[in-house]
């Protein structure tokens, strides 16, 4: 299947790949490692199992974050991922669009082009779920990630059900 046909994968960074809050204490089972002095503590908290198992999936996978063109420079080292196309965000100023609508949301819809995807995030709602299905002709998969765990055995197994269920 060539990429132009293949399901993607939008991937957030804070929350599935970060997990932050007051409640993180690591992942069970998770390998802790050091990162480089990039200014940035919260990059220990990536778990670089994440990575050949994000590769392994069915599918394309695309930053979708306002870490930018920063996660393929920072975050993709640390999974062992090449460097990945970036869904450019512009500044926004953080008011929520109509609704609740997540203002990711259109922006996500119009890169995928029509193509089937999932997108990974913990900011996830069901104002987004409702607006991706009235305008997004395919099939897309909304996966809200608790942002106190980051991606986890369960999410994995969702999203591998559902792309080889395309």
């Amino acid at each position: 299947m060539t990429d132009s046909v293949r399901p993607l994968i939008f991937l957030d960074v804070d929350g599935p790949l970060i997990p932050f809050g007051p409640t993180w204490h690591g992942r069970p089972g998770g390998t802790a490692h050091r990162t480089p002095d990039t200014g940035n503590p919260l990059l220990t908290r990536v778990e670089p199992a994440d990575g050949p198992r994000l590769a392994a999936l069915p599918c394309e996978l695309v930053w979708a974050t306002t870490w930018q063109a920063d996660a393929n420079e920072s975050v993709a080292p640390l999974l062992g991922l090449p460097d990945l196309p970036v869904v450019g965000i512009p500044e926004h100023d953080d008011r929520e669009e109509p609704g609740g609508l997540h203002w990711k949301t259109p922006l996500l819809v119009d890169w995928a082009a029509g193509r089937p995807f999932a997108w990974v995030d913990d900011e996830i709602s069901e104002a987004d779920r409702r607006w991706v299905g009235d305008h997004h002709p395919e099939r897309a998969l909304l996966h809200r990630v608790d942002p106190g765990r980051g991606l986890t055995d369960a999410d994995f197994a969702a999203l591998d059900a559902w792309l080889r269920g395309l």
